[in-house]
């Protein structure tokens, strides 16, 4: 057989395995999370400081950086973490991989990746199938995920272990700076093909003891190294959540940052591990200079990024924004407006109407059978998020300041935002009732189905505040109409059913499908009613005082 078939067979092979391996992580991360490990986690990551010295003992501990960073990236999709919590523990994990390097200098240590991942897969298999439930299954489920990403490292080295091992470092003919970016990419590549920096990193120090290469062009190499296995996070953050691409992004510019500061001083880098060998008394050798290079420059690296941690941050959550991120994100909540109880009345009327409009949007988008699901999921979970919004600004205002009017004001908006809640859920329901139900092979009963559709959908995207003395009115005719129309398509459906020109289940799925749009309604209606009430409320407060004031 071919050896670049092979190779690339292996190659695929290792790929799958890291991928699933992601998604299990994550997903049992998720299931086992309990209120313990969310207030473990939070403890740990709770200020930079501590962050960046978890990150420092995790990778220490696994001897893997990218075991960590992988890791971390879970805990942010599983949203255990948030990003910004995650940071410290990227940064540390720079400083606890040069534990390895350490550890390859003195004493040439190889971490045997099957005595750590088939055990975990072993112990993961036998707690997911002794019928666990909840925490153990997750449990189980990480652990699994947890080997198999060991495997997909070990796989992916393998592949390219050959041709690394055997490359002849001496064919290389560059000098001065040609040679230090020539070797630099050289690490990058090495890296990326091994998937694992301690790896090129032990052939750089192997390659400096034998005198193939000179100690800047070995360097040179771990620094590339350094910025190779930023591949791991990179590939690991594919099919991610928004955050976790986010600390995916930060940890290449965090490595690429302190390689160009290591490459710009690396003649004062080396004077300074000179002065750090002599003063620790640790013996002159290649293999001991370079773990010291490796841990003055990412210590360098840390110590630099702290200060521009916030800006970084910043940067970030402006880049890979999601439907329900950018729809879920408040538009008039904020803490001018949280200041005087009038204003924050008036700002919650308006984001809980921003919210009507969308529920009216995703309703016509979830109801209608002709139109395509992409995004919907997105566009639901920015209600749950917008709701989630609102709750928080309400009970975080100043109580002490609120009369008795604004309290009831308020609670009524409270109100208003569980009956938008309540249309979230049913609208993630009738989304899968309407995948199940596709379209009714009776024409006339398809028909009707459609008629009480649209007319559904135009009353979910009418005008959400009294725009004529005749509003409650309209608005008051129209649900009492829809609610006539869905009685009498029940019965046509079941007439129907019962005559056997459409299936049972069909039947079921249908009647499933008109109730759902009826809750939908009835919630909805409930909801703009005392919303537009409150309006005219808060109108009538800005006439009386602008009246006072002439």
């Amino acid at each position: 057989m071919p050896e670049s078939y092979v190779v690339f067979a292996t190659l695929l092979g290792g790929l799958g395995l890291f991928l699933v391996a992601m998604e299990m992580m994550t997903d049992g991360l998720t299931l086992a999370a309990g209120q313990s490990l969310r207030r473990l986690l939070a403890n740990w990551t709770n200020t930079l400081a501590r962050g960046v010295l978890s990150g420092v003992l995790m990778t220490a501990i696994v001897q893997s950086s990218s075991a960590v960073t992988v890791a971390s990236l879970g805990f942010v999709n599983a949203e255990l973490i948030k990003m910004r919590q995650a940071l410290g523990i990227i940064y540390g994990a720079n400083i606890g991989t040069t534990m390895t390097a350490w550890l390859v200098a003195i004493v040439g240590f190889k971490l045997d990746i099957h005595a750590v991942a088939l055990p975990a897969i072993g112990i993961g298999a036998f707690m997911m199938l002794a019928k666990s439930k909840g925490p153990r299954l997750g449990i189980g489920r990480a652990m699994v995920g947890f080997g198999l990403f060991f495997l997909g490292i070990s796989t992916l080295q393998q592949a390219f272990e050959g041709i690394v091992a055997n490359f002849d470092f001496s064919t290389i003919t560059l000098e001065g700076n040609s040679e230090v970016i020539g070797y630099l990419l050289i690490g990058i590549v090495m890296t990326i093909l091994t998937q694992s920096s301690s790896a090129a990193i032990a052939i750089t120090i192997s390659a400096a003891s034998a005198e193939m290469i000179g100690i800047y062009a070995a360097a040179a190499m771990v620094i590339g190294a350094n910025v190779g296995t930023t591949s791991t996070a990179v590939l690991a953050s594919i099919g991610a959540t928004s955050n976790a691409k986010r600390l995916a992004t930060a940890q290449v510019i965090f490595n690429i940052a302190t390689a160009i500061v290591a490459l710009i001083l690396l003649p004062a880098l080396f004077y300074t591990v000179e002065a750090v060998r002599e003063l620790m008394k640790l013996t002159p050798n290649v293999g001991v200079t370079l773990a010291l290079f490796h841990t003055i420059f990412n210590c360098l690296g840390v110590l630099l990024i702290i200060p521009f941690n916030n800006k970084l941050v910043g940067f970030l959550e402006t880049r890979f924004i999601t439907v329900s991120e950018s729809l879920g994100k408040p538009k008039y909540l904020d803490k001018t407006t949280a200041g005087a109880p009038v204003m924050a009345v008036s700002a919650l009327i308006l984001e809980l109407q921003r919210t009507a409009i969308q529920i009216g949007i995703t309703a016509k988008q979830t109801i209608d059978t002709n139109i395509s699901n992409h995004d919907l999921d997105q566009k639901i979970y920015a209600i749950h998020q917008l709701s989630s919004a609102v709750s928080s600004y309400i009970v975080n205002l100043e109580r002490a300041a609120l009369s008795d009017e604004v309290t009831k004001q308020l609670s009524n908006l409270m109100k208003v935002d569980q009956y938008f809640l309540a249309c979230a859920g049913i609208l993630s329901t009738a989304l899968e009732t309407r995948t199940r139900l596709g379209k009714l092979p009776n024409i006339t009963l398809e028909k009707e189905l459609q008629t009480y559709r649209d007319n559904a959908c135009k009353f979910l995207n009418s005008v959400t505040s009294p725009d004529s003395e005749l509003y409650f009115e309209k608005l008051e005719n129209t649900y009492h109409q829809l609610k006539s129309d869905r009685d009498v398509l029940k019965e046509h459906m079941l007439t129907t059913g019962t005559k056997g020109l459409i299936s049972l289940d069909q039947m079921i799925n249908a009647i499933d499908f008109i109730t759902e749009i009826k809750q939908l309604n009835e919630h909805w209606y409930k909801a703009i009613k005392i919303l537009a009430h409150l309006e005219n409320e808060t109108r009538k407060d800005v006439s009386d005082v602008e009246e006072l004031s002439d």
